[in-house]
């Protein structure tokens, strides 16, 4: 991890050397492209990687000022991989100025230590796009207005921060490719963490290629509130085991993020989208309202749903019966003593010869036998 001080540097461009100083690595490249800026010669192509491109200046009315409205083109690979470098920069921050301070105190184990790490980077991710994501919302119609999801299709022209949200969105997830790497995810981990990073890159970056992104952004904030949730729940969980509410509310969100992203998908482009005006393909115009397409986009956030589903289930499946198991466990710690052994009873009610009743009363003295 970078910027960190260490007793013993490895060999140069081996493994741990890169692991270790990959953030200083990636900083000096950054600074090599902010330095483009300052010289005439490369100040058009580091443009290229700093700011958004494609602007159109629009009029919409006579009486108001031409509003700058953007479109997505080529030279949005470039941007990206710049506030990709930013991503890992960040990424390595948090994880040295705030998560391994708090495992330090935390002195958890591998395992936890892992999990620990991958929500505390999730949920600060999912804090900021979330407040990020809230404000274009209010700041546009597309809550408050469902129809403004399919109307005008397509929606070639974006606004500055919603395209600027969905650049550092893509570069975010395509970062956390190399983190794998970096972080020395264990082999057990990387399946599992593999299945949803490329989730989110194939999502996100087909809302924005085929300009769904109005419904891509309504989507995308109510779902990133429900993960918050459940990460800021399981580090609470690591700090104090006793910390389970959490969960239970995440349980309730979870499914009500799963029935509202399956009702606007079906209303988007079961009913929306085909009763517009605009019908046929077209790259050039940015038009992909065809049956194919709209099925296509539709099946795969049903089966996307339907999969978090499945996992869901099995999450509280797996916790209704550790549940069970530590119910179990306490029973048998509480359960009363057997009863004592035979001989156990002899000894104790039997003393010199005497037996002796458990009232405290002597026992009956017999008749003397007459001859």
């Amino acid at each position: 991890m970078g910027f960190r001080k260490k007793n013993k540097s490895p060999p140069v461009l081996s493994h741990e050397f890169v692991i270790q100083n990959h953030a200083d690595m990636v900083s000096c490249l950054a600074m090599i492209i902010l330095l483009g800026l300052m010289f005439e010669v490369t100040a058009k192509f580091a443009i290229m990687f700093i700011t958004v491109q494609y602007n159109v200046t629009q009029v919409l009315d006579e009486k108001n000022d031409p509003v700058n409205l953007y479109q997505y083109g080529p030279k949005d690979v470039a941007t990206v991989f710049f506030y990709l470098l930013i991503a890992v920069i960040l990424h390595a921050l948090i994880q040295e100025y705030i998560l391994d301070k708090m495992n330090r105190r935390l002195h958890l184990s591998k395992t936890k230590h892992s999990k620990f790490n991958e929500s505390g980077q999730l949920a600060a991710f999912y804090l900021f796009s979330f407040i990020w994501g809230c404000s274009i919302l209010t700041a546009e119609d597309f809550a408050t207005n469902p129809t403004f999801l399919w109307e005008g299709y397509p929606h070639t022209h974006m606004v500055f921060q919603v395209k600027f949200f969905y650049i550092c969105q893509i570069a975010y997830w395509l970062h956390a490719l190399p983190e794998l790497y970096f972080q020395k995810v264990r082999k057990e981990d990387i399946p599992r963490q593999l299945y949803y990073i490329c989730l989110y890159v194939v999502h996100i970056t087909g809302a924005y290629i085929l300009n769904l992104h109005r419904l891509g952004l309504v989507l995308l904030v109510p779902h990133y509130l429900v993960e918050l949730l459940f990460h800021a729940s399981r580090l609470f969980y690591f700090s104090d085991e006793n910390k389970q509410k959490g969960f239970t509310l995440w349980a309730l969100l979870f499914v009500i993020a799963r029935l509202l992203t399956l009702t606007l998908s079906v209303l988007t482009f079961g009913f929306g989208l085909p009763r517009t005006d605009n019908q046929g393909f077209s790259l050039v115009e940015g038009n992909f309202n065809v049956l194919t397409i709209r099925m296509t986009c539709l099946a795969a956030i049903c089966l996307t749903q339907a999969w978090m589903m499945w996992k869901f289930i099995n999450f509280q499946l797996k916790k209704w019966r550790e549940h069970s198991q530590n119910q179990a466990s306490k029973k048998k710690m509480v359960s009363p003593k057997s009863k004592p052994h035979k001989r156990e009873l002899t000894r104790g009610g039997a003393a010199n010869g005497v037996v002796k009743s458990e009232d405290k009363t002597s026992p009956r003295a017999r008749k003397a036998k007459t001859s």
